[in-house]
C-alpha cells in the first residue's frame, strides 16, 4: 500500500524537484516515510527518513540532489517498524544497485538467510532490501540489469511493483509488477513510472499499463516493455482525460470536502455510461444469478445493489467480501454474472477472486481508474467517471457506485421510472450540500462521543453501515451500522443515556417500522439525530436533530442523497476532534496486499 514513482528526463536537468512533486501526489495511498535516489557522478544518491513529507524535506532539502533520473518512494509499513533504515530506496551492500518497491515478498526470509550465508549483510527489518541484493548477486553473475530483474522475480513470492537503478548501466531504469500497480508515463521532457496516475499527470497523460511478469525498460530514448520471452509487446498508449487540476484541492481545506462537494457532478457524469450498461446487459444474455465481490465502502455499494436487482429485477444476487470469496467458489457457473467493484480496481483480495471467477462465469468490473488491473481483466466494465479520489475515505466514487449499480438494475428490469428518478439525483444533492453550515454547527455537539450507532432499513440500512464506516475511519469514534429491525436482538442493550443514534427515515415504505425504531432508542436515553423529509413534523417532535431532505427523494434513491450529510457529519466531527480527514491513520487508498 505504497506508492513508488521513477522518471528519467530527455536532457541533463536535475530530477529530484520533479521526482519530489510526484510521489508528494501519492501520499493518500498511506504512508509513514519518504527516499529519494538519483544518479551522479557515477552513484546513487538517496536521502529518505521517516515522517510527513514537508517534514522530511524541511529537514533534508529532498529537492537539491543531482542527476537526471532517479526513483521515489513513500512508505506504509508492514515489514519492520517505520524508521529511516527501514524507509525505501533500499540498497545492496555495495550501493551499486538501488530499488523501490510496493507491496510484500512473502518468501524474503529464505531468501535472506541463504543470501547472508553467501555473504550479503542487511541493515534494515524490511522484506524489500533482499531484492536490491539479489540484483547485484545476478549481475554480478554477468546478467545486465533488465536480466537480473528478469531473474529476481523468479526467486520472489509475493505482490509486487518494482522499479530499479544501477551504477553498472546509468540512464536507465528497469521496473516490473505483479499484483501491485504500475503505469508508464510519456511525457515531452521525460518518461515516468509511477503507482497511480495522479503522481504523474501534471506531465505525462499518455498511458502504458504493464501486464503481470513484463519487464520495462525506460531510458531517455524512451520506453521499451519485454514478455517473459523477452520478445518486445507492443502496448497500447491510452491517454488520461483527467486534468492536474482535478488531483488539486482548488482552494477547499481537504480533498475529502472537495470530493463531497463533487458528488453532483460525479452521478451526472456516471449516468453517461447508460449505453455501455445496455450493450454489456445485450451481451450477458440469460442471466440467473449476480454475485457481488467487493472490500469496504464498495461492499457498502453493493449490497444496495443486492436489495436493487432482487427487488426490481427479481434475480438472486449476494453479496460476497473479496476476502472471503475462496469459500464460494464452488456456487459459479456460467448463468452467474460476477460483480467486482473497486475504486482503483487494483484492490489485491479483489483481483484474487477475478482470476478465479473468470474461470466459470462472466465477471464484470465497476472501476474509477481506467485502465486498471480490473478493467483488463473483466469481461465487462463499468467506468465510473468520479474523476481522481484522493482522500482516504471514499465519498465521490461511493456515490458513482452507486449510480452504476442503480443504472445496471433499471436497464436490467427495463425499469423507467427509476431512471427518470435517477436524472434527479444530482440537484438532491446540491440541496443538501447547502446545508452546509447547519451540519457543521450540528457536529460540535458530539465530539464527546465515544460511541455512534446509525440504524436503517431496506435501502437504507447499507446506508446506515456507509454512515458508521467514514466516521470511523476518520475520526476514531467507534461507530456501527445496523439494520433497525435487528434492534431487540441484542445493540438495544448498548444504547445508554446520550448516546447518538442516527436514524435514516426516508419517506416510504418503511417509514413507520423504522420511527417504531426510533422511538425506542429514544426511550432509553439516545440523542438520536434523524435524516427524514422536510416538513416532517412527527419527526421534529421524535428526534433531537432532524437534518431535513427534499420529501421528492423516494425511498428506493434515497442511498444516492442521505449518504451525503452523513459524510459531512463525519468530516466535521473529524476537524472538531483536531485530526486530519484525508490521512486517517493506518489506513491507505488502495489496499494492494492482502
Amino acid at each position: 500500500m505504497c506508492g513508488i514513482v521513477g522518471c528519467i528526463l530527455k536532457e541533463d536537468e536535475d530530477v529530484a524537484p520533479i521526482l519530489f512533486d510526484c510521489i508528494s501526489k501519492l501520499e493518500y495511498r498511506g504512508y509513514d516515510s519518504i527516499g529519494l535516489a538519483t544518479f551522479s557522478d557515477n552513484k546513487i544518491h538517496i536521502k529518505k527518513d521517516k515522517g510527513k513529507i514537508i517534514e522530511v524535506d524541511n529537514k533534508l532539502n529532498l529537492t537539491d540532489m543531482p542527476g537526471s533520473f532517479g526513483i521515489a518512494h513513500v512508505r506504509w509499513a508492514t515489514h519492520g517498524d517505520p524508521s529511516k533504515m527501514n524507509s525505501h530506496p533500499h540498497v545492496d551492500e555495495e550501493n551499486t544497485v538501488a530499488v523501490v518497491h510496493n507491496g510484500i515478498i512473502e518468501n524474503y526470509l529464505e531468501i535472506k538467510e541463504k543470501l547472508t550465508l553467501e555473504g550479503h549483510v542487511f541493515k534494515s527489518e524490511t522484506d524489500t532490501e533482499v531484492i536490491p541484493h539479489l540484483i547485484q548477486k545476478f549481475m554480478d553473475e554477468k546478467f545486465d540489469l533488465e536480466h537480473a530483474v528478469r531473474k529476481t522475480i523468479e526467486v520472489i513470492e509475493g505482490a509486487y511493483a518494482i522499479a530499479a537503478i544501477s551504477t553498472r548501466e546509468p540512464n536507465k531504469i528497469v521496473a516490473t509488477r505483479k499484483d501491485s500497480p504500475l503505469i508508464v508515463g510519456l511525457g515531452e521532457n521525460g518518461y515516468y513510472l509511477a503507482s497511480d496516475s495522479p503522481a504523474i499527470l501534471k506531465y505525462a497523460k499518455d498511458i502504458i499499463y504493464p501486464e503481470k511478469g513484463e519487464i520495462v525498460i525506460v531510458d531517455r530514448e524512451g520506453v521499451i516493455v519485454h514478455d517473459e520471452f523477452d520478445n518486445v509487446v507492443n502496448k497500447q498508449i491510452e491517454t488520461i482525460n483527467w486534468t492536474p487540476e482535478m488531483a488539486e484541492k482548488e482552494g477547499y481545506e481537504h480533498f475529502m470536502i472537495k470530493e463531497i462537494n463533487e458528488q453532483a457532478t460525479a452521478v451526472t457524469n456516471t449516468l453517461t455510461q447508460k449505453e455501455n450498461i445496455q450493450e454489456i446487459i445485450d451481451d450477458v444474455g440469460d442471466l440467473q444469478r449476480v454475485c457481488f465481490v467487493a472490500c469496504g465502502t464498495s461492499y457498502h455499494a453493493s449490497l444496495t445493489g443486492k436489495y436493487l436487482i432482487e427487488s426490481i429485477a427479481g434475480i438472486p444476487t449476494d453479496v460476497i467480501l473479496a476476502s472471503e470469496f475462496k469459500y464460494s467458489v464452488n456456487t459459479l457457473n456460467d448463468k452467474t454474472l460476477v460483480v467486482f467493484i473497486s475504486q482503483s480496481g487494483e484492490t489485491a483480495d479483489s483481483l484474487k477472486a477475478l482470476d478465479v471467477a473468470n474461470q466459470t462465469s462472466k465477471t464484470l468490473g465497476i472501476v474509477n481508474v481506467a485502465g486498471s488491473a480490473i478493467t483488463r481483466r473483466a469481461d465487462y466494465v463499468i467506468q465510473t467517471q468520479a474523476g481522481p479520489e484522493i482522500g482516504v475515505a471514499a465519498t465521490k466514487t461511493y456515490v458513482a457506485q452507486l449510480t452504476s449499480i442503480y443504472l445496471f438494475a433499471a436497464v436490467l428490469s427495463k425499469n423507467e421510472e427509476l431512471l427518470s428518478e435517477l436524472e434527479k439525483v444530482p440537484a438532491f444533492i446540491d440541496e443538501v450540500l447547502e446545508q452546509d453550515d447547519f451540519i457543521k454547527e450540528l457536529s460540535k455537539r458530539y465530539n464527546y462521543a465515544r460511541d455512534f450507532f446509525y440504524l436503517g432499513r431496506g435501502y437504507s440500512y447499507p446506508t446506515a453501515l456507509e454512515g458508521a464506516l467514514k466516521l470511523k475511519e476518520i475520526s476514531y469514534i467507534h461507530g456501527e451500522g445496523y439494520a433497525a429491525g435487528e434492534l431487540k436482538h441484542g445493540p438495544l442493550a448498548l444504547i445508554d443515556e446520550g448516546i447518538p443514534v442516527v436514524v435514516i427515515l426516508p419517506p416510504g415504505d418503511n417509514y413507520r417500522k423504522t420511527m417504531s425504531n426510533l422511538e425506542e432508542v429514544k426511550s432509553r436515553g439516545a440523542n438520536v439525530l434523524a435524516l427524514g423529509a422536510e416538513g416532517d413534523e412527527s419527526l421534529k417532535t421524535k428526534a433531537d436533530v432532524v437534518i431535513p431532505i427534499n420529501p421528492d427523494v423516494k425511498e428506493i434513491i434515497a442511498p444516492l442523497v442521505y449518504i451525503v450529510p452523513l459524510q459531512l457529519i463525519a468530516y466535521y466531527i473529524t476537524l472538531e476532534k483536531g485530526h486530519d480527514p484525508d490521512k486517517p491513520k493506518n489506513l491507505a487508498k488502495c489496499v494492494t496486499v492482502e
